[in-house]
């Protein structure tokens, strides 16, 4: 039952400035790349980023690009242990899904476009 007093974000709950963490189903950790995830996977991903994603996650991934801060809940911080820790079937599906107000890319990148972001999403691990 929804609680008037936590707005919902389309399976996000937040309350004020808070947010619910955003977990992919435990079926997506075993999903392989079928790439190499070689330098030009990774430079091909790079060029998709700074196409599709920079806009909201920022040129270093760290979720303060121009658009994302009106959203709500705020754009992911791709650098951090939360996120890098995740496996690439994990991301991945978070690419290929969605969750509003990030768009789901399953119909707008290729299956091996979203492997290229996974790519080069490794790259902002710390």
């Amino acid at each position: 039952m929804h609680n008037s007093s936590m707005p919902m974000n389309h399976g996000i709950v937040t309350t004020g400035s808070t947010q619910t963490k955003w977990v992919a189903p435990s079926s997506a950790k075993t999903i392989k790349s079928p790439l190499k995830m070689e330098a030009n996977d990774v430079k091909a991903g790079e060029a998709l980023f700074t196409q599709t994603c920079v806009i909201c996650h920022g040129i270093k991934g760290e979720g303060n690009g121009m658009a994302g801060a009106a959203l709500i809940p705020k754009p992911a911080n791709l650098t951090l242990n939360s996120v890098q820790s995740q496996t690439d079937g994990e991301l991945f599906w978070k690419i290929t899904n969605g969750n509003p107000p990030m768009s789901a890319y399953k119909d707008i990148l290729t299956e091996t476009q979203r492997w290229q972001l996974v790519a080069y999403l490794r790259t902002f691990k710390k």
